[in-house]
């Protein structure tokens, strides 16, 4: 009654803008608990209008045969598929780049035209975007990377010293397991992406393997630490781990292992992996909270939070992000002993909305910002690029990964859910005009908001023409870009969400400025100094995620919905993407 109640305010108001088996028995701790119902309060839900004008999404169905619809529909099919290839043109030349100037090394520096070893030489960039390249289909640069992953991948795991477990679970790890998975590694599971492809290159056997043999030495994290919550570093040549120099761990790290380590128990059978990874989370569950939120770092020898700093930025984002992820990544098993975990993100993202969501002055851009000093503490309007994962995920949640208009015709959305939905779309279009008030059309790496009492003449984006100009401040050591992922994997989760076109077109024009302002002619993409001056400085880097995670969100935004459905599959951190149960 309440959902068909939701339905027809929603519809009348107008529309909105705008993750194999479970778990290997055992991997819980065995304790049964107690489901408390929470009962969702009556929010008052204002919508506006749509600010492009209304346009046929690929789900909707059509009317009465309109020639003219009907034409204009496939003008932007094929409109979109000529934008998707000039993506997967990008990821071509970025690869190009790395293949030929930094070929096994973990990063290409594009300007210098040479490779850096940054994340434990496991080249990072070959494993991040081996994925990438089967999902656009690109058999070549498929087997180029597959068959450097069967020659040298091993060795290097054998040999290699220090490496951070969470950079080296989610790119490397995340990277064989997917590609496992998409070169139909599991029987029975050919086309469920979307795509039934025989690519050239190894075995799907050797990414599994390889993934075994990596995550045995990276257990040793866990295994070494004398609570659930594992060290921050491993020697993968003699299986040891060690704590960072100031004996603390992230909190996002430590939480963010769980949906790689799952998938690797079922697949291989073995429930170690799943059991170490799920420890963290029981044991999270049990500490003490800010209404849901969490200190950004945590002791592996206490196993206690240390410090009060709370924000969804650096250090704080991917525990959110996990919550809700592990929970989907259960299937039909998620309201089973997983259900903390549903429980667990509801509460934090209700403390997100009451301790953390603000609105700028003089435009009112709704943005998250920080508590550096605790719920006691004063509040600071920064907003770290990072963040910008938020509206994916809040879509993600209150969907599960379905269309908004098959989740508002089965009754399956709470106020909470429709409440979350309308402040992802909100953030969306905060994180979009972070690109669009710069002269570059490219973001920082952190945004500063105008609020009332702070306030910084002049340290604006550049662009004069846009509207919110006055809205967002960006400091001199702020104005870096990374080529990060974060807003075009979120207009990608809320396109294939709400179906608004909106969100293509945003993510056409962050495209866009990327080439213009990051392309290197002899190969590669480099981050950039200065997003407010033109031509921006170039940093001479070429990060992994820009073909792991933005080319390929990118891609993914401007094709078809059954590539990869939400439904059927869960994206982890880095953008490897896990069958969900």
């Amino acid at each position: 009654m309440i959902g068909g109640l939701a339905f027809l305010m929603l519809t009348h108001s107008g529309p909105i803008p705008s993750a194999s088996n479970g778990l290997v028995k055992g991997i819980a701790n065995g304790k049964d608990m107690t489901v408390t119902e929470v009962t969702s309060k009556f929010r008052r839900l204002w919508i506006k209008p749509p600010r492009l004008p209304p346009r046929l999404s690929p789900a909707e169905k059509g009317h009465n045969g309109s020639s003219i619809l009907d034409s204009d529909k496939l003008n932007t099919m094929s409109e979109w598929t000529s934008r998707q290839g000039k993506v997967k043109e990008a990821f071509i030349h970025a690869w190009s780049g790395y293949r030929n100037y930094a070929m096994g090394y973990d990063e290409l520096m594009p300007l210098s035209r040479r490779g850096v070893d940054g994340l434990g030489g496991l080249g990072a960039t070959i494993v991040d975007s081996l994925d990438t390249a089967m999902i656009m289909g690109i058999d070549e640069i498929v087997s180029e990377a597959g068959t450097w992953v069967e020659k040298h991948l091993s060795k290097r795991i054998f040999e290699k010293g220090q490496v951070n477990l969470f950079e080296t679970t989610i790119r490397v790890l995340g990277g064989l397991l997917s590609a496992y998975h998409l070169s139909m590694g599991e029987q029975g599971m050919s086309g469920d992406w979307g795509s039934s492809i025989t690519f050239k290159g190894p075995k799907s056997e050797v990414y599994l393997e390889t993934a075994k043999d990596l995550a045995d030495r990276l257990l040793s994290a866990f295994t070494s630490s004398p609570t659930p919550v594992p060290f921050s570093d491993v020697f993968l040549r003699d299986h040891s781990a060690r704590l960072a120099p100031d004996g603390l761990s992230s909190t996002s790290e430590v939480s963010t292992l769980q949906l790689e380590f799952n998938y690797l128990s079922i697949i291989s059978g073995d429930p170690k992996y799943g059991m170490e990874a799920m420890k963290v989370l029981e044991h999270l569950r049990t500490l003490p909270k800010v209404e849901g939120l969490v200190p950004i770092y945590i002791s592996p020898h206490s196993g206690e939070f240390s410090g009060e700093n709370i924000r969804l930025g650096s250090r704080g984002d991917s525990y959110y992000e996990y919550l809700i992820k592990v929970w989907l990544q259960q299937g039909k098993d998620r309201d089973g002993h997983l259900k903390y975990l549903h429980e667990m993100y509801e509460e934090a993202m209700k403390g997100v909305k009451h301790l953390l969501v603000q609105k700028s002055i003089p435009k009112g851009l709704v943005f998250v910002g920080e508590l550096p000093y605790g719920s006691n503490g004063a509040f600071s309007p920064k907003m770290d690029h990072l963040v910008c994962f938020l509206p994916g995920t809040l879509a993600l949640g209150a969907t599960k990964g379905i269309t908004k208009k098959k989740a508002m015709e089965g009754n399956l959305l709470t106020f909470e859910d429709l409440e979350n939905l309308k402040l992802a779309e909100e953030l969306a279009k905060t994180c979009f005009q972070m690109y669009s008030v710069t002269s570059t059309g490219l973001a920082p790496e952190i945004a500063y908001f105008h609020v009332e009492g702070v306030s910084d003449g002049g340290l604006d984006g550049g662009n004069k023409s846009s509207e919110y100009l006055n809205d967002i401040i960006i400091k001199h050591a702020d104005r870096h870009n990374l080529l990060r992922p974060e807003t075009v994997e979120s207009l990608f989760v809320l396109h294939r969400i709400t179906e608004d076109p909106k969100y293509r077109e945003w993510g056409w024009q962050i495209f866009e400025a990327f080439e213009k302002h990051t392309k290197v002619d002899s190969g590669g993409y480099s981050s950039l100094d200065d997003v407010t001056t033109v031509p921006p400085h170039r940093r001479d880097k070429m990060e992994t995620f820009f073909l792991g995670e933005t080319l390929k969100y990118l891609y993914l935004l401007f094709g078809e919905n059954n590539v990869l459905p939400l439904d059927k599959f869960v994206f982890n951190t880095e953008a490897h993407p896990l069958p969900i149960n």
